[in-house]
């Protein structure tokens, strides 16, 4: 961080935090020198500095006078455009090399990015699919298909909100395609026959074991480049469908034989988390004639009560139903499922499609690390539009030139070795938290967390406004580090734990 902004990256991110994203934005149009904000701003949203800071021109948005700015309808205070763009430049390397390769095989599939849309809305008709292609996704999973036409209801959305942030997890009562079987049919068609470079991927769910045989041999016949069976759907309205299946493992391998039966695709089999382990169907799959997996879908959830009238959002008439949650508030769960698939020893080297909470090319990069070849995207498309994908590519390009990786190949699974047991985590050294002083700020953060919910480790001095550790009490939990809002507390190096008070008097590491 440079020496003279020691609040750099808290500044950028509340900053591209508060800027609306908004379509056709008005800050890009008022630029004079035909730059573009607004892209500048969501990289940076989105964890891409350096992509961010070649949509600008630091020495021009110096002495400019900030057109941009007095044009920002943000409806309290304008984004610091112009701030935002000089501390960029001062903590970014700008990589000038362009864009990589990202092209990765994937179930024997050349693909020219690992980036697709996931099977939902966001891939449901021809126009959708062709216009997220044209904008740079390496594929689509188009939205399920099957003989059943569902009638949905409205409103099907609610979203899950944590203090200023407006959208952490997503929940949602849609069913498969809303068109006929012969509509979605025409429109893989003409998107593979459109699209020939890219993959598309059938999405299809039977209702009895002749179904699944047709489906595939359906979407086979229209050219898809491989097919997906949905096991996993939380929240369909007939029995016998959905998640209902992905948790009775006869039932996966049964219908994925059905599949196998109509065609010579290759098969990916959507697993559900509604379930305490993923390996067991993603075996039975495999048995059945799949050729790779994907995970997850969906987690059944209730999002919350309307206590007026005690009616669980999104409601119909004052009446829900239990139905599935998407958004970043599920990496976590994904991303332990995506370990425990990739890491089972029978199902080393499949495939796996990976999904559930992905916004930017760093949450991509860590489902990759943990195994996953492809990466689908639907709740941050629904948030941000298919532009994202310009991040994503350019993001995860300019990390693997950072790394010094050859290929997206060399990244995938790269992190599993470091996960053990519980009983195999070193548990006699410790790392103490280090208090910088420059950067706090004195707002006790620290010493409430620590006293209320921790080891009553640190003391505050009120006069100073400044934390100070108790290090004979401390154990190295790192709470502290996790409420600070400043970036004020970092680790020491990692040491024994003491034994007595003494060692902790002379330890150079403890404290502030």
């Amino acid at each position: 961080m440079s020496a003279d902004n020691k609040y750099a990256g808290l500044f950028l991110a509340q900053e591209a935090a508060k800027c609306l994203l908004c379509h056709e934005a008005p800050c890009t149009d008022a630029c004079k020198e035909g730059l573009r904000p607004s892209d500048f701003i969501r990289s940076v949203r989105f964890e891409n500095l350096s992509a961010g800071i070649k949509a600008v021109q630091a020495e021009t948005c110096r002495s400019c006078e900030a057109a941009c700015e007095k044009a920002c309808i943000h409806y309290d205070v304008p984004v610091k455009i112009q701030k935002m763009v000089l501390v960029t430049e001062a903590e970014t390397e700008i990589d000038n090399t362009g864009i990589g390769d990202l092209s990765i095989e994937f179930c024997g599939v050349q693909c020219e990015n690992p980036f697709f849309l996931s099977s939902s809305v966001v891939a449901s008709n021809y126009e959708m699919c062709a216009n997220a292609l044209r904008a740079g996704w390496g594929g689509i999973v188009f939205k399920t298909i099957g003989f059943l036409q569902p009638e949905e209801v409205s409103p099907r959305f609610d979203a899950t909100r944590k203090e200023g942030t407006p959208f952490i997890g997503f929940r949602n009562l849609e069913q498969i395609a809303e068109h006929s079987l012969e509509e979605n049919l025409e429109y893989l068609r003409r998107l593979k026959e459109d699209f020939p470079k890219k993959i598309i991927v059938a999405s299809i769910m039977g209702q009895t074991e002749e179904e699944w045989t047709e489906l595939a041999r359906a979407v086979t016949e229209v050219g898809v480049d491989i097919i997906e069976c949905n096991f996993s759907c939380p929240h369909m309205s007939a029995q016998g469908l959905g998640s209902d299946v992905g948790q009775n493992t006869d039932l996966v391998k049964r219908y994925t034989e059905y599949t196998r039966k109509g065609t010579h695709l290759p098969i990916l089999a959507k697993m559900t988390p509604n379930l305490g382990n993923m390996e067991l169907p993603a075996l039975a799959a495999l048995e059945g004639g799949a050729d790779g997996i994907a995970a997850i879908n969906t987690l059944k959830s209730i999002s919350g009560i309307q206590l007026d009238n005690m009616a669980p959002p999104p409601h119909i008439n004052g009446k829900s139903a239990i139905s599935g949650y998407s958004g970043k508030a599920v990496k976590p769960i994904a991303l332990r499922f995506i370990h425990d698939l990739a890491g089972h020893e029978q199902l080393k080297g499949v495939p796996i499609s990976g999904m559930g909470g992905i916004e930017t090319w760093q949450d991509a990069a860590e489902f990759i690390a943990l195994g996953c070849g492809n990466i689908q995207v639907t709740t941050a498309v629904m948030q941000y539009g298919y532009r994202i994908i310009d991040d994503l590519i350019s993001g995860l390009t300019g990390f693997l030139k950072k790394k010094g990786y050859s290929s997206l190949t060399e990244l995938c699974g790269s992190a599993l070795e470091s996960f053990v047991n519980p009983d195999s985590l070193d548990r006699k050294t410790m790392e103490y938290p280090v208090f910088n002083k420059d950067r706090c700020v004195g707002c006790g953060r620290c010493y409430i967390s620590c006293q209320d919910a921790g080891h009553q480790a640190i003391s505050f001095d009120k006069t100073e406004r400044k934390p100070l550790l108790a290090a004979k009490n401390c154990v190295g939990c790192h709470l502290c580090l996790l409420v600070c809002p400043c970036s004020a507390i970092e680790r020491s190096r990692r040491v024994n734990k003491p034994k007595n008070i003494r060692e902790i008097q002379n330890d150079e590491n403890v404290g502030a």
